[in-house]
């Protein structure tokens, strides 16, 4: 299972690619949406993790683009600025989303909810 971070924030990326490779996942990580739309356009992923407020290009547009892809691949969002409305939102669409700060059964718990391989 290929998975990609895309958040500003080095330590969150830290945290979840040792949490991820401990789960035996394939990671790739980046600091922005720009980078991330250009991974995305070389390669698929089985999941996608974003932020949204990030430098260059935000979360929303790396959403936006996913939504482009014939097959996406799942996504979490994990961010400080989730609001329930758009918590509400992002479930209506498939997306799960993860309030910063969390914690590590908070993220294994979620990617069973999503019913991936481990």
């Amino acid at each position: 299972m290929k998975v990609l971070i895309i958040d500003d924030e080095k330590l969150v990326r830290w945290f979840l690619e040792r949490a991820l490779k401990k789960w035996d996942y394939e990671v790739t990580s980046v600091s922005n949406g720009k980078e991330a739309v250009d991974a995305l356009d070389k390669e698929s992923f089985d999941l996608v993790f974003t932020d949204l407020k990030m430098p260059v290009a935000n979360g929303s547009l790396v959403i936006e683009h996913l939504g482009q892809i014939a097959d996406p691949p799942k996504i979490i969002v994990c961010s400080a600025y989730i609001t329930s409305e758009m918590e509400e939102d992002y479930k209506n669409k498939g997306i799960l989303s993860l309030k910063k700060p969390f914690k590590l059964d908070e993220l294994e718990r979620i990617i069973k909810k999503m019913a991936l391989p481990a």
